[in-house]
């Protein structure tokens, strides 16, 4: 399952909340509503029925009713009764059928079919011998149906406030998080080039108005400041690696000059003598080809490792680089045979003397860590727009753990790169040399089978009338 964004959570729970509020502050506005509107439905009843009196008066014993009596104002509908619950004056609301007793200063909720009324009724005393009833009739079924519409309109009107809630948190977050986005996209492409001169760059942004910035802000102003420091650093290592490979190439070539000097006076030396100076010699060796090794990825991290490419017929360069193996291999006596599956005539724009250096560390690394009478098998053909090789062999394997490591320099896995003689920058130099010629390497490996490794070149303009071409010249 794919893992849910930071942007997207704080969208969700941005939205959860808002709605859970706004679900909150509606139900209790609802039910303190309702009540309301019951309240302020039997407080207009009441002063209805108070006001209507002013529309009554007793003129030479007889009973006279303004027009304004007759009038439905606030929903409330007026009637005018003797103390004998006779009808005089006045209108019934239109679906009131029953006639309750008369109760001065008193609401009542009167039940009628489906709909419900209030009913007050207030005496009015004309005179000291006799007094009428004022009875107000209303709609609470009419009430709560207005106040029903005002609750479906808000349902109508929450899942777009909901919605609205959405776009905006979504919008706000993504915003608020832009400066993170940028942090990431910069790590990556350090990443990816290993260029720790690149920056965030907030505080370019923010000019003299950095103080003022957010924490996401200072964090970028932070990191941009470790960048640099980081960088100082690697570039003081690049630095004192160069110079500590100059410095030790004289000293070496000193010893070994003076080594093969006295290893040419034949009875100078006994014959246990002779073998320290041959061990003396074969250490010495073994630390000039590191310091070159050194020197080359010096170079190749200063960005003063140039190529010298050169169109070659890379099958030709490999079937010589497999068969000089074929003659160490010989010589050392173990019986391990290299065998080729080369494509012929495959033609590249390549560094020869790179080329040569690549395939003959993998090619040493195989015989290293082949088993006696082992074999080593060299692959080199063409698919689609790609030149692909490998290397394979079938010893002791590379322990899992140990197959993230095998790229970076000095590392020696217990299994498969303990030798003396081997410092661990081979495989350093491969990897170099596959990029910079704008390719690839790879490896696979199970502990006790084997190892491939896997290296893949662009073929571009490697055209079969070039090739042709090449061949005549």
């Amino acid at each position: 399952m794919k893992k849910i964004s930071l942007k997207l959570k704080l969208t969700l729970l941005y939205t959860f909340f808002m709605a859970l509020l706004t679900c909150a502050s509606l139900a209790i506005l609802f039910s303190l509503s309702n009540r309301e509107v019951l309240s302020s439905t039997q407080s207009k009843l009441e002063n209805r029925v108070q006001e209507s009196v002013e529309y009554i008066a007793l003129r030479n014993g007889e009973i006279r009713i303004d027009s304004d009596f007759y009038s439905v104002a606030r929903d409330v509908y007026l009637s005018l009764y003797d103390s004998d619950m006779y009808f005089l004056y006045g209108r019934v609301p239109h679906g009131f059928s029953q006639q309750p007793e008369l109760a001065d200063g008193e609401i009542r909720t009167i039940q009628d079919g489906n709909r419900e009324w209030y009913v007050y009724d207030m005496s009015y005393r004309l005179s000291e011998e006799r007094t009428v009833y004022v009875r107000g009739i209303t709609s609470i079924t009419d009430a709560e149906e207005s106040f029903t519409v005002t609750v479906r309109f808000a349902l109508i009107i929450l899942p777009l406030m909901v919605l609205a809630t959405a776009i905006i948190g979504y919008r706000f977050t993504r915003r608020t998080l832009a400066p993170v986005r940028q942090i990431t996209d910069t790590v990556r492409q350090i990443r990816a080039d290993a260029d720790l001169s690149r920056r965030i760059g907030f505080a370019d942004e923010g000019n003299d108005k950095g103080k003022d910035r957010d924490e996401i802000y200072v964090l970028g102003k932070t990191f941009d400041e470790m960048l640099g420091e980081l960088e100082s650093v690697f570039r003081r290592e690049q630095q004192f690696t160069s110079d500590a490979s100059h410095e030790l190439r004289t000293p070496v070539s000193v010893i070994l000059a003076q080594c093969d000097a006295m290893l040419a006076e034949e009875n100078a030396f006994t014959e246990e003598q002779r073998s320290q100076l041959v061990l003396i010699q074969r250490k010495a060796k073994g630390m000039a080809d590191m310091i070159s090794q050194l020197l080359f990825l010096s170079r190749a991290d200063q960005g003063r490792q140039p190529l010298h490419k050169e169109r070659v017929n890379v099958s030709e360069l490999t079937e010589m680089i497999a068969e000089e193996q074929q003659i160490l291999a010989d010589a050392d006596g173990r019986g391990i045979q290299v065998e080729t599956e080369i494509t012929p005539d495959i033609w590249m724009e390549v560094d020869e003397t790179f080329y040569i250096r690549m395939l003959v560390n993998l090619l040493s690394n195989a015989l290293r860590y082949s088993d006696r009478n082992g074999k080593i098998e060299v692959i080199l053909g063409k698919n689609g727009d790609e030149i692909t090789g490998s290397v394979r062999d079938h010893g002791k394997g590379i322990p899992a753990d140990a197959l993230a490591h095998i790229w970076e320099r000095f590392y020696q896995a217990d299994d498969s790169r303990t030798e003396e003689s081997h410092a661990g920058l081979g495989l350093s130099m491969v990897k170099w040399i596959a990029e910079a010629h704008g390719g690839s390497v790879s490896v696979e490996s199970t502990e006790g089978e084997g190892s491939v490794f896997s290296f893949r070149f662009p073929a571009e303009g490697n055209s079969p009338e070039k090739n042709k071409k090449n061949e005549i010249l």
